[in-house]
């Protein structure tokens, strides 16, 4: 009989045969697709706040290149992670990876060609769009989010292992991805409210934090040195809610000059979730299943809504 670890490994000597589109879908968790289609959108609508002009055509585009981003993210952290996934005791929709490697449904080769092919058709589309409407910095902007999630899976930096990759995040989501709408609608940076980004970079930093929740008995037994592990479960939890009022707090500078009673709507709705995450705080730990994956999904739906709401005004 085969040692245990042998055993738990098989799947990277034998390759599934004809993977079909279910293993596909399950690979590229759609689940995880708002964390790039709404920034890019946020981006957009700024952009059309500060010109009047906007084009769907640009849109559908833009937010085509974020499914090329998001799978690109998606597989590439697949293969990252694969020995922390495996790790895992129970995984969940948001939490330990897609499993098609350790279910045997893909092999790591598979992915890590999925991953470079979706990226290539991001920078593609990126440079189709730079050279027929002149939106010069789209395809160096696609390269700079690549290169960030670059820094936080693989080597020499993996900062998600080595700590801090929250930071990462928070570039990528809440600066990076409503560059890229916004400078697709208005075609540069004059208008751009760059004080507005601020609560953008806070929520996706929460939003790291949230997702990690769920993978802290992982991490650190893969010695992964996640916020949730260097700063202990109910402080990340605690820190994840923080960064989301803090971020509902200024949003004024994402859309400035509203009235008092439009602002009170704004922060008022998406207040909602945090109230109802707040409630969970102290039991929500990885050990918890359920609350803990309540907790997540609380907490990522202030951040979302928040985004939406600010499109909206």
């Amino acid at each position: 009989q085969a040692p245990a670890d042998d055993k738990r490994k098989r799947w990277r000597c034998y390759p599934p045969r004809m993977p079909g589109l279910s293993a596909w879908l399950q690979a590229a968790r759609p689940l995880a697709a708002a964390n790039v289609a709404v920034p890019l959108a946020l981006g957009q609508v700024l952009g059309f706040a500060a010109t009047g002009e906007f084009s769907w055509s640009l849109f559908g585009a833009v937010q085509l290149i974020g499914v090329f981003q998001q799978l690109f993210i998606v597989f590439a952290n697949d293969v990252a992670d694969v020995d922390a996934d495996e790790l895992h005791p129970r995984p969940s929709i948001v939490s330990g990876g897609s499993r098609v490697l350790q279910e045997g449904k893909l092999t790591l080769a598979a992915l890590k060609r999925a991953a470079w092919i979706m990226l290539a058709l991001a920078l593609a589309l990126a440079l189709g769009l730079a050279l027929v409407y002149s939106r010069v910095w789209l395809p160096v902007l696609v390269l700079a989010g690549a290169g960030l999630m670059w820094a936080y899976s693989f080597p020499p930096l993996r900062m998600s292992y080595r700590g801090h990759g929250e930071l990462l995040q928070g570039l990528g989501v809440g600066v990076i991805l409503p560059l890229v709408g916004f400078h697709a609608q208005a075609g540069s940076f004059a208008a751009m409210p760059w004080l507005g980004l601020l609560p953008c970079f806070l929520l996706g930093w929460a939003g790291n934090v949230l997702t990690s929740l769920p993978d802290y008995l992982a991490d650190k037994r893969a010695d992964k040195r996640s916020y949730p592990v260097r700063r202990d479960q109910f402080n990340a939890r605690r820190h994840a809610l923080e960064l989301s009022a803090l971020a509902l707090a200024f949003g004024w500078l994402v859309v400035p000059g509203l009235p008092w009673w439009a602002l009170a709507i704004v922060v008022g709705v998406p207040a909602v979730p945090l109230f109802f995450a707040l409630r969970l705080m102290g039991t929500a730990d990885a050990g918890n299943d359920a609350e803990c994956l309540r907790f997540v999904l609380h907490g990522a739906a202030v951040g979302n809504l928040a985004m939406l709401a600010w499109m909206i005004a």
